[in-house]
């Protein structure tokens, strides 16, 4: 050797062991046991948000409020379309209840109960939303004939609700003072939806307690 002495090489990389890993990682484990909040480092509120759902400034909407917003939007957009957008071309009222029940329940069918089921977080959570949740053959006229109803009913709520204007105001008999619109119309809908959907679920739950207490008899 040399009178110069060699300066010693640093490790390579392959002279790491698994031990040396090993020793690393429960380190680290140990490091996050017992971790607490005063040796624990700062995170900022802006970092935090990268990891959870929060979003600053957003406005967060509960569930059932975007459900609702659901069926209010798709049958505002079919007054809009098909009352609005035909209504110079068929000016006949009936027709035009017909046509727009007819879009109504085709839209229900292939748009807003899909959204709904789309929106669901489990398979099925939402079909208490809906009221032909089940997907086939019949859904669509079912649908239709559903839309149907409320379209009656909404032609219903619209004459009784002119008729208190024209009476509180003291208007002539011929007068419409409350119009067609797709916000009113769209809130409308969607009450009597959720009617029509509430008197479904208990008059299943009628029958549901009736069997019930059927089979308890006899056992």
């Amino acid at each position: 050797m040399s009178g110069r002495e060699r300066k010693s090489a640093p490790p390579k990389k392959e002279d790491f062991r698994a031990a040396d890993y090993y020793d690393l990682k429960t380190g680290a484990v140990d490091d996050l046991l017992n971790a607490t909040e005063e040796n624990s480092p700062k995170v900022t509120r802006r970092e935090l948000r990268k990891y959870t759902n929060e979003r600053g400034g957003r406005l967060h909407l509960a569930d059932w409020v975007k459900l609702l917003l659901v069926k209010w939007w798709f049958a505002a957009a079919v007054c809009f379309f098909f009352i609005w957008g035909l209504g110079p071309f068929v000016p006949n009222v009936l027709d035009q209840l017909v046509i727009a029940g007819l879009a109504l329940g085709f839209v229900t069918d292939l748009l807003t109960n899909n959204v709904l089921r789309f929106l669901s977080k489990t398979k099925g959570a939402n079909d208490r939303w809906i009221m032909h949740p089940r997907k086939g053959f019949w859904s669509l006229p079912l649908n239709v004939l559903h839309a149907g109803v409320i379209m009656f009913l909404v032609y219903t709520a619209y004459n009784v609700l002119n008729r208190m204007l024209i009476a509180l105001g003291g208007l002539p008999g011929d007068a419409v003072p409350l119009g067609v619109g797709p916000i009113l119309f769209g809130l409308l809908c969607m009450a009597f939806d959720l009617m029509l959907i509430g008197m479904k679920h208990g008059f299943q739950k009628i029958l549901s307690d009736a069997k019930n207490a059927g089979t308890g008899k006899r056992q």
